[in-house]
């Protein structure tokens, strides 16, 4: 298991970005890669609270941790720090026992140059997935946050 860490500045004030860490509709929108779509298929965005969620590839030569094509992962919300931090426990659902972890992922926001620093840490992420790819994802994740975030009015 290995950890990673990535950062982006967002445009944006906080309130907007932490919002869009707990909303169903708009986690289905950024936190999918580039050729993939994202399902929400659970979502209760409180401390204790679980969440479901389906990553699938786009293109059939794609494949999947849970089935062919098709990344599930379900998993709860540890701590939320309105603003500033959302701390979750999640794991894929697979029946590949290298792959079968619990992991944490801390998102942190904090103000910076106008606008937002979000860092999002990865711990406990399986060896079977290669880190270059962690960090590609969580790095298209971001784009997809911070283009998602910076569309709003900043009232």
């Amino acid at each position: 298991m290995y950890s990673t860490q990535v950062f982006r500045h967002v445009r944006a004030p906080r309130r907007l970005v932490y919002r869009a860490l707990l909303d169903a509709d708009a986690i289905a929108r950024w936190r999918t890669p580039a050729g993939m779509s994202g399902r929400v298929h659970e979502f209760d965005p409180r401390e204790g609270g679980s969440f479901r969620v389906s990553l699938t590839y786009d293109t059939p030569d794609g494949t999947g941790k849970s089935t062919a094509h098709t990344d599930t992962y379900h998993g709860r919300f540890l701590k939320l720090v309105p603003d500033e931090q959302v701390v979750e426990e999640l794991e894929f659902e697979t029946d590949d026992p290298a792959l079968r972890t619990v992991m944490t992922m801390t998102t942190t926001l904090t103000d910076a140059g106008g606008g937002t620093d979000v860092l999002i840490v990865h711990k406990g992420v399986p060896d079977a997935i290669p880190a270059a790819d962690n960090e590609t994802g969580t790095r298209m994740a971001l784009a997809n946050l911070a283009r998602l975030v910076e569309a709003e009015p900043h009232r």
